[in-house]
């Protein structure tokens, strides 16, 4: 982890520096969370390649556009990156309507609706996490707009690398249904689920070790299943 004096400005203010203190005393747990991250990554990049292939082969079949969707997103100290997903809105989605999506929105495809069900639109996310951009256990990342409404003490989930997965992210497995009927699905998601999965993200960091990395892992894989 960086020093404190060397973090961005708008991370060193009070609500951020308990957070701070708990990860900066779990060293040895972040070393072993990237280098599992390496390990795995590069294991399951290689036994999903057939699959990932198989997969882009049908969303160039369903529908026009790229096979891949890349969006701006924040990860550790507030740094933007590229995430990988395979592609399952129809082409401009976001030019159409908000960042969030609801269930049976209009923009998803026939390919992508079964792809975000079963979660496999994001393993190109395994590039991400093999760059460092990404862990497989972290807060998800939010788009540049979502992160500027952060307040101090959410700001603490951007010491760690953003995830694909989280504990959040199990809570939320049906985010979309939630904000069915909203007039301003926006305005409710900044302000009504935004807050309930940041306190679950908090929550993370102060539990966080690698053994508890692996039982959040587990619970997601259960969550898919279901």
């Amino acid at each position: 982890m960086k020093k404190w004096e060397k973090l961005p400005g708008n991370f060193q203010n009070e609500e951020v520096r308990p957070y701070y203190d708990i990860l900066s005393k779990r060293g040895a747990s972040l070393v072993v969370k990237r280098i599992f991250d390496i390990i795995v990554g590069l294991i399951l990049t290689i036994i999903t390649l057939p699959f990932m292939l198989i997969i882009a082969i049908w969303i160039k079949l369903d529908s026009k556009g790229s096979v891949f969707f890349l969006q701006r997103r924040v990860t550790t100290y507030g740094r933007v990156f590229h995430i990988y997903k395979f592609r399952t809105m129809v082409s401009d989605a976001e030019k159409l309507g908000t960042q969030v999506t609801v269930s049976h929105d209009s923009r998803i495809t026939r390919a992508g609706r079964f792809l975000r069900k079963c979660r496999l639109d994001e393993l190109p996310q395994l590039f991400n996490v093999l760059k460092g951009d990404m862990s497989f256990v972290g807060t998800r990342p939010e788009v540049e707009r979502y992160v500027e409404r952060y307040s101090d003490e959410m700001m603490a989930t951007l010491l760690m690398p953003a995830g694909i997965t989280s504990l959040a992210s199990i809570k939320f497995k049906d985010e979309e249904k939630l904000l069915d009927g909203a007039e301003d699905t926006d305005d409710v998601y900044v302000n009504v689920v935004l807050p309930q999965k940041m306190a679950y993200n908090l929550e993370y960091i102060k539990k966080f070790n690698f053994f508890y990395d692996i039982k959040l892992m587990f619970q997601t894989f259960f969550a898919v299943l279901k």
